[in-house]
């Protein structure tokens, strides 16, 4: 029996700054017609919920109203940005801004066993973080990773773990920091690791690394442009649909959804009070 997960992932969502409230309601009622097992948002899931918690309650409406199975992870936007990313403007991650997450959707960390899988997601803010919940994380994922048995694990995370290499020393931002990343690894080490799903990139991409896919859900809302961001992958608009097999087999497939504005996000440099 193959378990769909449809991954949606950055949608920046808001009720006063609406901006991309209606490629969110396409996807979503063409998750209503797919009707995947489980719907999962890899983050961003607020246009600015670290400052702003009635984005948080807006986003946590909109997705309520599809009324299928649904989990969620943090991104940065909801929570603040980690503690070991370049100076930003943006917030940073506290004990305030997770609490009111919490509230709002849920557990940050979670695991969840389907046939020949575990589904293990994690807050990727917590996880470069100084906050006491941290090194409870990494003790949840050690726990999740050793208990798995026969099963694979699939992770689930916001930031991409890298670009091309485990190996890389760069600090950008865009990706799970060097020192963060060993720790992650370190903790998964006694699990198999078949997939690494994550968004926050804005861009589609598939590779094979190390005999592990790392799979880039796109986001529902805006692209960045070249000049903002390097091209990693493919700048679209759209969601990611996972399909695990009992056996240990994955399949991921990039789903564009018909009447999706392609959205630029230097359109709309009123939606955030500094320039991300």
């Amino acid at each position: 029996m193959i378990y769909r997960v449809a991954q949606i992932s950055d949608t920046h969502l808001s009720r006063d700054k609406p901006f991309f409230i209606a490629n969110f309601e396409r996807v979503a009622a063409a998750l209503v017609a797919a009707v995947p097992d489980l719907v999962l948002n890899t983050g961003d899931v607020s246009l600015d919920g670290a400052i702003e918690e009635g984005d948080l309650q807006e986003a946590r409406r909109m997705h309520e109203a599809i009324r299928l199975p649904m989990r969620f992870i943090p991104g940065n936007h909801d929570v603040g940005e980690c503690h070991d990313a370049p100076a930003s403007a943006e917030p940073r991650i506290s004990a305030a801004t997770r609490e009111r997450y919490l509230r709002h959707f849920g557990d940050d960390y979670w695991r969840m066993d389907i046939p020949g899988w575990r589904l293990v997601a994690v807050n990727a803010l917590l996880l470069g973080s100084d906050l006491e919940a941290a090194a409870a994380q990494l003790d949840f994922l050690a726990q999740a990773a050793a208990t798995s048995g026969a099963r694979r694990i699939a992770l689930f995370v916001h930031k991409p773990l890298f670009d091309a290499s485990p190996e890389e020393t760069a600090v950008t931002g865009r990706f799970v920091n060097p020192p963060t990343r060993r720790r992650l690894q370190e903790a998964l080490g006694g699990g198999d690791l078949g997939l690494v799903a994550s968004g926050h990139v804005h861009q589609y991409r598939a590779t094979l690394t190390a005999g592990i896919r790392h799979v880039w859900a796109p986001s529902t809302g805006f692209i960045m442009p070249d000049a903002r961001q390097p091209r990693y992958g493919e700048k679209d608009v759209g969601y990611v649909e996972h399909s695990f097999q009992p056996d240990g087999g994955h399949q991921a497939r990039y789903v564009r959804v018909p009447g999706l504005e392609r959205h630029d996000i230097t359109d709309f440099l009123e939606a955030y009070r500094a320039p991300r």
